[in-house]
């Protein structure tokens, strides 16, 4: 439903515009004069602007432009009885959307109301269109059985529907965007843009332009009005990537929003009252942030009202097999090859198991995409797979070699190539917490660490015991 602003010194012309746009099914709002009109266009937003001129406290002009500064997406229409051709041509370089003379024909009136409100919803689709993405991210998206993946679904399914704030964190390729989209498209503002933005990819003052928008002639090259991806999300949800990266200048702003639920374009005085749901995600520890004084503390709290944990790839192999099936039936699609791929060879799977994954899922995808496109045969094979991942050592189960031949086997590599393994498998098995994975090993706290450090393996420790 179109949202109307009539605005008008007389009464009775309020009146009956309401009683006749209401019944073409147009939800109507009125003002009696042009200083109430322009506080109503900086705190709200309506498809349509219908606005007389000559007015006492403030005239159409005046209205005009505060739509034009406020909300310049929004068509304007002005209505005058004093009709004059420098009125209307000074309207419409202003911006107006139509000039209408009164006494006007209804229908003819309501015909200009009809385009104008269509206009404003292209204008809203195109918009969208050019920031959120087509696919309706549903959980069959996400795959995985690994325990710790069965958490993030649980997670998802309790709170899609809930306005809380998330932060999900994860390392760099684990699919935290993917999860946000998720919490998205699975709630009720999915029929609503999702749009993103990446904190550290760019300078403060761009990204601040970006975020909130900016005046005509906030800086040098600022020759019109901008809106900001945050007013074009109105209604949907906000994905802040790399949350950690954005600077405290930022920070400030955006506890500003999760607080007042508002923001203020560059250059300008005027709030504008935005409906939004944050997610932030991060590769980096924000507690530390904080202690290290890069991060502020109460956005910190604002940010972590609910906390999603991604599992790396290398503690959740078992995973591996279905992730190489969905990306092998992706590219499929995507690449024109005279055959398609129909699954893995073993051996190559078995590489792929081996491998620790530094880069996670994307660059599981994108060593999947590389194979589709090589392949000759129906089963992917090891000669397909990158150099790196068909090298990598083997499991502890395959590390011993054997002294039936005469050549010499080196003992050291062999025993730390053993030790490795079994330090990633029971790190696998607690999550990659430290204290946990050394009861399973019989090792004290302090060795169970060193060794860790000396094999430059990744884990998470819960304090010295």
């Amino acid at each position: 439903m179109s949202r109307i602003l009539v605005v008008d010194n007389e009464k009775s012309m309020r009146e009956m515009l309401s009683i006749a746009l209401e019944k073409e099914g147009y939800e109507v709002e009125t003002a009696r004069n042009g200083e109430v009109a322009v506080e109503m266009v900086e705190k709200d937003s309506y498809d349509v602007v219908i606005t007389d001129i000559n007015m006492p406290r403030s005239n159409g002009i005046d209205v005009l432009d505060a739509v034009n500064r406020v909300r310049p997406e929004t068509p304007v229409i002005m209505m005058t009885g004093y009709a004059s051709p420098e009125t209307a041509v000074e309207t419409m370089k202003k911006g107006a959307y139509d000039y209408i003379t009164k006494p006007f024909n209804m229908e003819d009136f309501k015909l200009v109301i009809r385009n104008a409100s269509e206009k404003k919803q292209l204008t809203e689709e195109n918009t969208y269109l050019k920031y959120a993405l087509k696919d309706k991210y549903q959980f069959g998206n996400i795959i995985g059985k690994n325990e710790g993946m069965r958490k993030v679904f649980d997670y998802i399914e309790k709170v899609s529907n809930s306005n809380a704030t998330v932060l999900v964190g994860g390392e760099s390729g684990t699919g935290k965007e993917l999860v946000a989209k998720a919490l998205h498209y699975n709630s009720s503002r999915k029929n609503y843009p999702f749009i993103s933005i990446n904190c550290g990819a760019m300078p403060e003052n761009l990204l601040e332009s970006e975020l909130f928008g900016h005046e005509k002639g906030a800086f040098t090259s600022a020759d019109s009005t901008k809106v900001g991806l945050m007013e074009v999300a109105n209604k949907g949800t906000f994905f802040l990537d790399e949350v950690y990266d954005a600077p405290l200048t930022i920070q400030v702003k955006l506890l500003r929003v999760l607080q007042e639920r508002e923001i203020t374009r560059v250059g300008g005085t005027q709030p504008i009252k935005v409906d939004l749901r944050i997610i932030a995600a991060t590769n980096r520890d924000l507690a530390e942030g904080v202690k290290q004084k890069v991060f502020r503390e109460d956005l910190y709290y604002r940010l972590k009202v609910i906390a999603i944990e991604l599992p790396p790839l290398r503690r959740r192999k078992e995973d591996i097999p279905l992730l190489v099936q969905h990306f092998i039936n992706k590219y499929n699609e995507q690449h024109d090859k005279d055959h398609k791929i129909q699954g893995i060879q073993p051996d190559a799977l078995k590489c792929l198991e081996n491998y620790e994954w530094p880069g996670n899922i994307r660059e599981l995808e994108n060593t999947i995409e590389r194979a589709v496109v090589l392949e000759a045969n129906d089963l992917i094979g090891v000669s397909s797979l990158p150099e790196e991942i068909f090298q990598a050592p083997t499991p502890a189960d395959n590390l011993i070699p054997s002294i039936a031949g005469d050549d010499p086997i080196d003992l050291e590599k062999t025993l730390d190539n053993i030790e490795k393994s079994m330090l990633l498998g029971a790190l696998n098995k607690t999550d990659g917490m430290i204290n946990k994975a050394a009861k399973l090993l019989n090792l004290s706290f302090r060795s169970m660490r060193y060794r860790v450090k000396k094999h430059n393996i990744n884990a998470k420790s819960e304090g010295n015991e």
